[in-house]
Formats: structure tokens, C-alpha cells, sequence
């Protein structure tokens, strides 16, 4: 811009320029020399040329002369900000061989970078799965569907195809079903030992258990009581002498499986050969039969349906107590039935009372297996029987019922 104040107007011939004095010194009366001046004086001036922001590139203009550029501090944090005409100095002075060099790395000098790098970063990509937040109300999930634990269709079928052998055998031939005993007494024999054996090393001598318990069965119902405990006591004899045909290391322990295993699968089982042995005792055997189903039915029906107080949660997690008045409750309603209509001189008050006997032996015998199989490791003696396990699995509770329907038949109605 033109002011006045600044001096005269040039002359024709005059060699001062706005850069510095001419070669005849300061002129008389000359305004003051400003910032843009090398001499105290000027004779002539000039308009001011409008220093840019930024050098333009490739420009020859002498950075060592002139005002520093208006609009903003020069430095920041100690250090020439870029754009000013120091930071640009310092700038050319290290690029020799192109001073006024405008680019580098692809950032342009003078711009809105220091050390190259943006001042702005761009934003961070959102992340593909944020995680909600803590005070954020999760949905809630979905209710699942109580599940049964077990294959019903199997379960059922097998249930359906043993209950059709165990009544041919029982109302044709009473031989066959004591057969049909023996066989399932050998089977669940070897599922115990061969499950003790592999979980805690305990062999227990299965050939003389075996024939043993076939012949326990065999002669409770040949010789009734006495013949049952004279091959009980047999039974255990073969076991002490067949075991010593190996090393004595672990004989205590593999005999005393052996004792266990004999009088809880063919011992109790004898007593089913004891009910036969009555003129009724086929209906006998089915009544004992019918209410140890019942039972089991209407505890795990009850139980799965309103379970939610557990019976014995350090033993059988699954079991409740709603379920075994479920099971209370089935046996003695059919425990009246059946004494009733199925048995000679029985009446129904006594088939409540039987129907509550079974009911609570049931359950303590499905609760002891549980215990065995909980010390072993196991959920299931075997694989035989699909939906079910094992043998040893269905025998759970048929095995200390056994004694007890025996016992109040003969209280009730007498031994034959």
C-alpha cells in the first residue's frame, strides 16, 4: 500500500529501492527507515509488497531480508513454527541442493504437519464387534427346554421288549424265568467287576462269582432259603481260594470286591426266586415288578416336571425331593390296586403300606449304585441296554426292593 508518510514519491533516476539506501546516502527529510530497512534512513520508499505464507516453490526471493510474516507466533514449544520465514530458513539451509525445496515425503512444507507427520490423525476404524457397555441392559436369554437326560424312544422300546420277556417266561414257564434271572445276574456281575477293575484296579474274581450267584438263584428257588445261603456261603469260599492262585499283592482288597459283589447282585436277587416258589408266585413277581416301575415312573415324571429341592445333590444331583414324593405316591396307589385284585387274601390298606416300602427301598438302592458309580467315576455300569446303560443300571432298583416285597408278602398273606 501507498502512505504518504512514508516520504516522497520516487524520482526518475532514483537507485534506492525498498531493500535498502541508495548509493548517495539518506536524503534529507527522508522518513525514518521500518523494519524491512538495512540502513537507519531511506531516501526513497516504496509500496510494501505482501509478503505470501508460503514461499512459492522454486521462488528466489532473499528470506534474509524482511519483516517475519504477521498472523501468528513464530514459534511454539521452542521450536520455529513452519510457514514462519526462520523455520523456512533453517529449512533451505539444509537442503544445499534444492533450498527452497517444498515437498517431502508427500507433505507440503509450511502445512498444517511438523516432523513430517500429520497433526491430525484420521479416525481409528470402529472395531468390527464392540463390546457393549457394563451399564448396557444385556438381553436376556432365551429359556431352554427341560431336557429328559436320556433317549426316551430307546428307553421306552427296550423297557417294552424286556417287560414282554420277563411276562412270557414268567406265566408259561417258571423254570425260564429263573433262567432269565440267573443270566441277568452273570451279566451284571461282570459289568461291576470289569468297572472296578478299570477305574480302580480291584479284580475281583469273576469266574466263581459267577457261577456262584447262577447257582444262588438256581437254588433259592429249588431249595428255597436254606438253599440259598448254604451257596451264598460257598460262593464266598470260591473266592477267597481263587484268588490266591495269584500274587498276594492286593488279595484283601480283590477278595473283599468279590464278598461285595456276591451278595449284592445274586444274594438279593435270590429273593426273587423265593417269591416264585409261591402258587401265586408268578402275580407275586409281577406285583414286585409293576410297583418298582411305578415307582421309578412317577419320580422321574414328577421330578422332571416340578423338581426344585434336591434329595441328594453330593450323590444324584438329578434327584429331587418333589420326585420321590412323586414316586411315594405312584407305588402306593398301585400298591393298593394290585393287592387288592392281583393277590389271594390281600387287601388294599396293605398295598399302600407295600407300595410305600417300595417306594423308599427303590430309591436308596438307585441312590446306593449312584454312590458306586459316583466313587468310580461313571454315569453308567454298561452300554447294553440303549436308553437305559447296563444291566447293573435297571437292576439298581429291583435289587434291595427284592427282599423287602418278600418279607411283607409273607407278613401279609404268608410264604406260599
Amino acid at each position: 500500500m501507498n502512505d504518504s508518510s512514508w516520504g516522497a514519491p520516487p524520482h526518475a533516476g532514483s537507485q534506492a529501492g525498498y531493500w535498502g539506501p541508495n548509493d548517495q546516502g539518506p536524503v534529507q527529510g527522508a522518513a525514518p527507515a521500518g523494519p524491512g530497512y538495512d540502513a537507519p534512513e531511506a531516501q526513497q520508499t516504496r509500496p510494501m509488497p505482501i509478503v505470501p505464507d508460503v514461499p512459492a516453490p522454486g521462488g528466489h526471493q532473499d528470506d534474509d531480508r524482511g519483516a517475519a510474516r504477521p498472523g501468528g507466533p513464530a514459534f511454539r514449544d521452542g521450536t520455529p513454527h513452519r510457514g514462519t520465514p526462520q523455520a523456512f530458513r533453517e529449512e533451505s539451509s539444509q537442503n544445499e541442493s534444492f533450498p527452497h525445496e517444498s515437498f517431502r515425503d508427500g507433505n507440503r512444507r509450511g502445512g498444517p504437519y511438523r516432523d513430517d507427520t500429520p497433526s491430525v490423525q484420521p479416525p481409528a476404524a470402529a472395531p468390527q464387534n464392540p463390546e457393549p457397555m457394563p451399564d448396557a441392559p444385556q438381553p436376556a436369554p432365551a429359556p431352554q427346554k427341560k431336557s429328559a437326560g436320556r433317549d426316551l424312544g430307546a428307553a421306552i422300546g427296550v423297557g417294552v421288549g424286556l417287560g414282554a420277556v420277563i411276562v412270557a417266561s414268567l406265566f408259561v414257564v417258571k423254570a425260564v424265568f429263573v433262567g432269565v434271572i440267573a443270566i441277568a445276574v452273570v451279566v451284571g456281575l461282570w459289568e461291576l467287576t470289569s468297572r472296578l477293575q478299570e477305574r480302580k484296579g480291584i479284580k475281583a474274581p469273576l469266574v466263581p462269582l459267577a457261577l456262584g450267584g447262577a447257582a444262588m438263584v438256581v437254588s433259592g428257588y429249588v431249595r428255597g432259603a436254606e438253599g440259598a445261603w448254604v451257596a451264598m456261603a460257598l460262593t464266598a469260599l470260591a473266592v477267597l481260594v481263587w484268588r490266591m492262585t495269584e500274587p498276594p499283592e492286593g488279595y484283601l482288597k480283590d477278595v473283599t470286591a468279590g464278598l461285595f459283589a456276591a451278595f449284592y447282585v445274586p444274594f438279593l436277587a435270590t429273593f426273587v426266586s423265593l417269591m416264585l416258589t409261591a402258587e401265586d408266585g408268578a402275580q407275586r413277581v409281577l406285583m414286585f415288578l409293576m410297583l418298582t416301575v411305578v415307582s421309578d415312573t412317577g419320580a422321574y415324571a414328577v421330578g422332571w416336571r416340578f423338581g426344585k429341592h434336591k434329595l441328594a445333590p453330593r450323590i444324584s444331583p438329578g434327584k429331587t425331593r418333589e420326585g420321590l414324593l412323586g414316586a411315594v405316591t405312584f407305588a402306593m396307589v398301585a400298591g393298593a390296586l394290585c393287592m387288592q385284585f392281583m393277590i389271594d387274601g390281600g387287601t388294599w390298606w396293605q398295598g399302600l403300606l407295600l407300595g410305600l416300602a417300595v417306594a423308599v427301598s427303590a430309591t436308596l438302592g438307585d441312590l446306593g449304585e449312584s454312590m458306586i458309580k459316583r466313587d468310580l467315576g461313571i454315569k453308567d455300569m454298561g452300554t447294553l441296554l440303549p436308553g437305559h446303560g447296563g444291566i447293573m443300571d435297571r437292576l439298581d432298583s429291583l435289587l434291595p426292593t427284592a427282599p423287602v416285597v418278600w418279607l411283607l408278602l409273607v407278613i401279609f398273606v404268608g410264604a406260599t
